[in-house]
């Protein structure tokens, strides 16, 4: 049943990391377009559940580490994210540097690299944040987890836009994590459940993108027009019902949940077929994508715009999309192969400030 777990897991994993490098992808190539193509309706579909179902995957498995002793959880929840961060904040740097530079000189390039450790860096936001999630979710875990849910969830509905990254995002993702951790033994019966039942989950997943249709691409009645916020057109956002508090939430959850059923139903294919092989090993390497995607999209959306090859805007952000997935792999494995460059994905012994040996089971998933 573990490795069934696993699987869906993992599978759940790949299509998050897949909907991120897609909505960097398209917006980035519709910016310097300044246009929008097919793959726009895409992205502002899967905006309501895009970040929740990420950050309620991160959560599902630190129940079963929340208690290591306090150095060795530092190693893994913090030290561990803090040294890819760095890392690749140094290597973003290289390329966004020169750019800086003639707008703001040696100076702005200094500043700015400085200030990307109070405000996270372009994409690096999510590996930066994830350290503070899991550790005060470790610092509140004694404290009733309906009280800390409902507190978060009220931090989710109310109108926080403070402009900071790490407040904004705080208060709007928390309660995601904290769900995926604190009903983690609910969500695994579920998706046990489902993947037994795939009829039921099909129907299921019929309603739900049906009422995510409707409430994406509805309009907000201009009486409720107040209550939307500039970050309600932004990453996709059209202003429609799906962006208002509570509806926002709810869609979260939902879309989050979507995301679990639709992979325990993908686990239920053979380990040979190549989408379920495909989405697992993406999931389980997702941090590999995550970190390094940034360059081969960039180089993508640069070739494809200027060459004039193909016209098609939504076209181009999709082979953009798939060179931001592929091109991470495909880096992966030339490390594996020449034996250089382990660094840039796996910390090096100095970079551990805790030696025990660390177990291969799930909760690795995890960190």
């Amino acid at each position: 049943m573990e490795k069934q777990r696993v699987d869906w897991v993992d599978i759940a994993k790949g299509m998050c990391i897949i909907f991120v490098v897609m909505m960097h992808s398209t917006l980035g190539v519709e910016k310097a377009a300044g246009a929008e193509g097919w793959m726009h309706y895409v992205v502002s579909f899967a905006k309501p559940f895009r970040m929740p179902d990420f950050f309620l995957i991160s959560g599902l498995f630190l129940g079963l580490v929340i208690d290591r002793p306090w150095r060795r959880y530092i190693d893994r929840k913090v030290v561990h994210f803090l040294y890819f961060y760095i890392l690749w904040l140094t290597i973003q740097f290289v390329f966004k540097a020169p750019g800086i530079a003639a707008e703001e000189g040696a100076r702005g390039v200094v500043s700015a690299y400085l200030m990307s450790f109070v405000e996270p860096f372009g994409t690096l936001w999510f590996i930066y944040i994830l350290p503070v999630f899991f550790l005060v979710t470790r610092l509140v875990k004694r404290v009733p987890a309906w009280l800390v849910f409902s507190a978060l969830a009220l931090l989710e509905t109310l109108p926080i836009h403070t402009g900071w990254v790490m407040i904004d995002e705080f208060c709007g993702r928390f309660v995601y994590f904290f769900a995926g951790y604190a009903f983690a033994p609910a969500i695994f019966r579920a998706a046990d459940w489902l993947r037994q039942r795939p009829l039921v989950g099909l129907a299921g997943l019929a309603l739900w993108a049906l009422v995510e249709y409707v409430l994406v691409f509805t309009p907000a009645p201009p009486s409720l027009a107040s209550l939307l916020t500039p970050e309600a057109f932004m990453s996709g956002g059209r202003g429609g019902w799906s962006e208002l508090p509570l509806i926002s939430l709810f869609l979260g959850l939902a879309g989050a949940f979507a995301i679990v059923a639709t992979s325990a139903l993908l686990s239920r294919l053979a380990g040979a077929n190549p989408l379920h092989r495909g989405l697992s090993w993406l999931g389980s390497h997702s941090i590999v994508v995550y970190l390094a995607f940034f360059l081969p999209m960039a180089v993508t959306r640069t070739v494809l715009l200027k060459s004039g090859v193909i016209a098609d805007i939504g076209t181009i952000s999709f082979l953009t999309t798939a060179a931001g997935v592929v091109g991470p792999v495909i880096l992966y494995a030339l490390v594996q192969w020449s034996g250089y460059g382990h660094f840039l994905f796996k910390r090096p012994a100095w970079a551990i400030i805790d030696r025990a040996p660390q177990k291969k089971t799930a909760a690795v998933a995890a960190e």
